[in-house]
């Protein structure tokens, strides 16, 4: 796997021009979704190459990161002529690069793709790394490939189109590569003013995001070791996130992590000491800016059936990143259905 080079544009258009190369109109595929579609799609458009360009667009919303769209995208390549030496530019959030990343990889054993990473999350999340999927059954990135982007662009000015919710969304997975890297970059995120939400002063920040990522992508490109650092969060986060798609109340993928990584801190602390100090820092960023999420003591066992088929797990135990401290990182760790719902009812206090 090739190291994974993430860029804020300074010029988006001539940097999209270099990244494409000398693809011909004909054989490039645009994925958007209907927001991206109607947002984003004509600032690309301002390049002539792509000017006759195949557009797909598919329903926006994590609910149809599905099979039937990824069949509906493969339908679309293969009806207009798409070959092993065509290109995919996805443009969108988390959804679209992960299922444009799936379907470009898998379509005649892969074709060249390329991600405009649209929003915060998507940014410093699924774009990066080389992970794509599709959800199955219930279950989230069920079905997927390693398999990385040429390039992965960030126009910043379409961070200016989201709301406040989605960006405080993307910046949870900021706050979960600073607890994995050092105390000075976690002090750093922890000093970010929330409330304003400056994207000038979010570069610098979003760079060093990037480059943890990358670091940790790059020495263990397959999750065989220290990549499954960055799962930090997503045991019990995807699990609150899959159980809001069933209860039919979606939340948002950084809100799930946030809360995630709550329940691992205080899992780290009853196990590895994590401090108690850095554990409520944490807890009081949450409750400020992410609120709670609500579930009841009946839907534990749920909740526990859901973490039991998260990908990490390696066995019948559930697996965990935990930290000692932060940038102490202890990957493979395991919990009991005890220590688990112990965690559910220290979230639920509040």
């Amino acid at each position: 796997m090739n190291q994974l080079i993430t860029k804020i544009c300074d010029d988006f258009i001539s940097e999209l021009n270099e990244a494409i190369g000398n693809q011909s109109a004909e054989s490039i595929f645009i994925l958007t979704d209907t927001n991206t579609h109607k947002l984003c799609l004509p600032t690309l458009l301002l390049l002539k190459k792509l000017q006759g360009s195949h557009q797909i667009c598919i329903p926006s919303g994590d609910e149809n990161k599905n099979i039937n769209s990824a069949v509906e995208i493969w339908q679309y390549l293969s009806e207009n002529g798409a070959t092993r030496k065509s290109l995919m530019i996805n443009v969108g959030g988390g959804m679209i690069t992960d299922i444009g990343g799936f379907t470009a990889s898998t379509f005649k054993r892969g074709l060249r793709y390329i991600n405009v990473s649209t929003t915060l999350l998507g940014a410093v999340d699924a774009a990066t790394g080389g992970k794509t999927g599709i959800n199955f059954m219930g279950l989230k990135n069920e079905i997927g490939v390693f398999a990385p982007a040429e390039a992965v662009l960030i126009n910043i000015d379409f961070f200016k189109t989201l709301d406040v919710e989605n960006l405080r969304s993307g910046y949870a997975e900021m706050v979960k590569h600073a607890l994995i890297d050092t105390k000075t970059e976690w002090e750093k995120v922890l000093k970010f003013d929330i409330e304003k939400f400056d994207l000038e002063e979010l570069k610098p920040l979003l760079i060093n995001s990037f480059r943890i990522k990358e670091r940790i992508v790059e020495e263990d490109p397959y999750e065989a070791n220290i990549r499954k650092a960055l799962n930090l969060g997503h045991t019990f986060g995807h699990a609150f996130e899959s159980w809001s798609y069933k209860a039919e109340k979606p939340v948002l993928h950084g809100y799930a992590v946030m809360w995630g990584l709550l329940c691992e801190l205080y899992l780290s602390h009853a196990k590895l000491n994590f401090p108690k100090e850095e554990l409520l820092r944490l807890k009081y960023l949450i409750k400020e800016y992410y609120g709670t999420y609500e579930f009841h003591c009946q839907q534990y066992e749920t909740l526990f059936e859901l973490m039991t088929h998260d990908k990490k797990n390696e066995s019948k135990e559930i697996n965990f990143t935990l930290l000692a401290d932060v940038g102490d990182i202890r990957i493979n760790q395991t919990a009991s259905k005890e220590e688990i719902f112990e965690c559910f009812d220290w979230f639920r206090e509040g």
